[in-house]
């Protein structure tokens, strides 16, 4: 069965001033679309939105809207009114149709979901509150065409999937913009792609964007080789002076031209989307600790009207150096103080919080504390004076390190209250990777970013050397960023496993299946460490010294089981390891099975990290039994 029209642009062109927005542009929009769009910074994705709603005129080329056809569009920022309820906002939004009770019961089945107080005054609500409520107002409607301006953000991944659950069964067409990869390859269906001024459609979802996109940048790079070719063999003709030129080689030498400066700006055209940034040679963590944090039997509890809420129970976790945690869990789970915890701003009720003196450490706070919101942009990179930075040891202009984030130079001078949230959150990386320290902690960093950002952002973090902390309900960022997980589920439970966001969810659904399974993978967070057991207490000042136990004459019955079980279990991993390496050295195993390449090479990374960790286990063992036997 043909789907239905239910908009189109046909040739449609639009500019600002001299500025060409779109040349050409062409695309349909049928019934049961679940479009993502996709495109860098600047490319015009909310000026398309505008002009799909009506909003926005073009210049020329034509808009077509089926008859009766209804667009619902929900937008970035919306501006809260004094003395209206949550439910009044998402009412409103409904036509005045006489179902008044089949209208309150739709606000509700979104409401509820959403984590939203119907009760709640807007003006009252949290930037991510707000969210929610826009969201909802966009739902409830039910428009033909849905407009979603990155739905994701500020959301936690619980209702991300009921959002995801809620649009595949969506009846009308969508079309959605969002930096979380993860969510659009769920939702969608087919691609468009604005690249240059063009618009690029794949009939396929977004999970297909990256074979397809390089195809077409392969394609565009063969087009400009062969174009190179020609003009060159142009060059070579013009250079002959042949004598007596008739007109016909006069005409011939002026397309000559033409085409090398149209291959000159085609080419920086290319080279501009597909460059790296290269923030050089990040230096190897030399600090001389091993351990860079310890949570000794931690507990921590507020006070919620009249009722305790537990954030940590009895928690123990060690950090080492080189560690690359993921942080997840829903707004109020702890995830937040688990972080103040470790930056010494709180002090825990039970328990210990052990750090080195000389730890230092790069924060990226999600609420954007360090920036000077009164000061220029300029200012906020280089607080001191000067135009210069130093990123990673090598001094920059400050005006190239900004391009590197994607900022027009022009904006340097800018106060940083008027730029966007995109913008901020761009400034903000850019201070705090310009040096990052051997703890790098991120919360919420993909918030406000767009895709090509995003795609920055993990190729610097997989060139950091340090130990780093995020938090973050970005599923896909996780899973390329972190080797550990730690999941903070509300009530002091915190669970976890080796491995980025889909292992943890793998880890999940076998823990589901067999309560009971001693799983390898898995984060043992409750239980004291070996480190903590051999302790030694502080001595009490100004009193007499307590009698000392007798030292032990054997490892304690768990310390020794775990030490003979080590090595069979150390040459498990090695057997895993080496099965993986004979896998990934085919050279035609990419090609025959891409995800399974990627799944064998994240499983080694992962079994490196577990033996590496068993035999320092061993190794320290070794030493406890030693020192007894010594003793």
């Amino acid at each position: 069965m043909t789907a239905t029209l239910i908009l189109s642009i046909q040739n449609g062109a639009l500019a600002y001033g001299d500025k060409v927005i779109f040349n050409d542009l062409t695309f349909n929009i049928l019934d049961g679309d679940k479009i993502c769009l996709v495109g860098k910074n600047g490319t015009g994705k909310t000026t398309l939105m505008n002009i799909i709603t009506g909003d926005r005129d073009l210049d020329g080329g034509e808009r077509f809207v089926l008859q009766g056809k209804r667009i619902g569009y929900l937008q970035q920022e919306i501006t809260p009114r004094a003395g209206q309820t949550v439910y009044d906002f998402v009412f409103e939004q409904l036509k005045k149709s006489g179902e008044a009770e089949l209208n309150a019961y739709k606000v509700d089945m979104v409401l509820s979901p959403l984590e939203l107080d119907p009760e709640a005054q807007m003006t009252h609500l949290s930037g991510g509150q707000l969210r929610r409520a826009s969201l909802a107002r966009a739902l409830v409607e039910e428009p033909d065409i849905l407009l979603l301006d990155e739905p994701t953000n500020h959301l936690d991944l619980d209702i991300i999937k009921w959002l995801e659950d809620f649009l595949s069964r969506y009846q009308g067409a969508v079309l959605c913009i969002s930096h979380d990869k993860a969510f659009l390859a769920t939702v969608s269906n087919k691609i468009f792609w604005l690249d240059r001024g063009r618009m690029r459609v794949c009939p396929r979802g977004f999970a297909h964007f990256d074979e397809w996109s390089s195809e077409l940048l392969e394609q565009e790079a063969r087009e400009l080789r062969n174009r190179e070719k020609l003009l060159e063999q142009e060059v070579e003709w013009a250079s002959r002076g042949v004598k007596a030129r008739r007109k016909r080689n006069m005409r011939r030498l002026e397309l000559m031209r033409e085409e090398r400066s149209r291959l000159k700006r085609d080419k920086s055209s290319y080279r501009q989307l597909t460059r790296r940034i290269d923030l050089g040679e990040m230096e190897e963590d030399d600090s001389g600790a091993r351990i860079v944090a310890e949570f000794f039997k931690v507990s921590k509890s507020f006070e919620d009207q009249g009722r305790k809420k537990t954030i940590l129970s009895s928690f123990s976790l060690r950090i080492s150096r080189g560690d690359r945690i993921g942080i997840l869990g829903k707004n109020g789970s702890g995830k937040t103080t688990f972080l103040r915890l470790l930056l010494g701003e709180m002090a825990p009720d039970q328990g210990k919080v052990k750090r080195p003196r000389d730890l230092t450490l790069s924060y990226f706070d999600q609420k954007r504390r360090d920036l000077m919101m009164d000061e220029t942009v300029h200012r906020n990179l280089c607080p001191q004076g000067g135009d210069y930075i130093e990123v990673n040891g090598k001094v920059r202009h400050v005006a190239g390190y900004l391009k590197d984030f994607m900022f027009d130079p022009a904006l340097k001078d800018q106060r940083v209250s008027t730029l966007s949230g995109g913008q901020k959150n761009r400034l903000l990386l850019a201070r705090v990777l310009a040096n990052p320290q051997g703890l790098l902690i991120l919360d919420e960093p993909t918030n406000d970013l767009d895709m090509d950002t995003l795609d920055m952002l993990e190729e610097i973090l997989a060139e950091y050397k340090g130990t780093l902390i995020i938090v973050s309900h970005d599923r896909d960022f996780l899973d390329q960023t972190v080797s550990k997980i730690l999941a903070f589920e509300g009530e002091g439970r915190i669970d976890g496993c080796i491995g980025g966001y889909t292992d943890y969810i793998e880890y999940k659904k076998r823990r589901a299946a067999n309560p009971r399974l001693l799983d390898e993978d898995a984060i043992v967070l409750q239980e004291m460490t070996a480190q903590e057991e051999k302790a030694t207490p502080i001595k009490p000042v100004a009193q007499e010294k307590p009698p000392q136990p007798a030292a032990p004459k054997r490892l304690t019955y768990k310390l020794q089981y775990e030490l003979d079980n080590l090595p069979a279990r150390i040459e498990k991993i090695q057997a895993e390891i080496a099965g993986y390496t004979s896998q990934l050295t085919d050279p035609d195993f990419y090609q025959r099975d891409k995800d399974g390449f990627d799944t064998a090479s994240r499983r080694l990374a992962r079994a490196q990290h577990q033996l590496a960790e068993a035999e320092h286990r061993w190794l320290e063992l070794e030493e406890m039994r030693s020192a007894i036997e010594r003793a």
